[in-house]
């Protein structure tokens, strides 16, 4: 059974950690990032963080159990 909430506990981790470095990234650099853009990209990258993980998850308990 996908535990759901673990699922999207590692996909908002997984935003804001996309959000982090595209911060550190425009510090960096003289490269402004659109806002929408920016925040498009996190959600897509906590969608497909979260669909991997519960994806995945299962999958690694049963190697680990094994």
């Amino acid at each position: 059974m996908t535990d759901w909430r673990g699922a999207a506990i590692w996909g908002v981790v997984g935003g804001l950690s996309y959000l982090v470095l595209l911060q550190g990234y425009e510090l960096a650099s003289s490269i402004a990032v659109d806002p929408l853009v920016k925040f498009g990209t996190a959600l897509a990258v906590m969608i497909g963080a979260a669909v991997l993980s519960a994806v995945v998850g299962p999958r690694l308990e049963e190697n680990v159990n094994a």
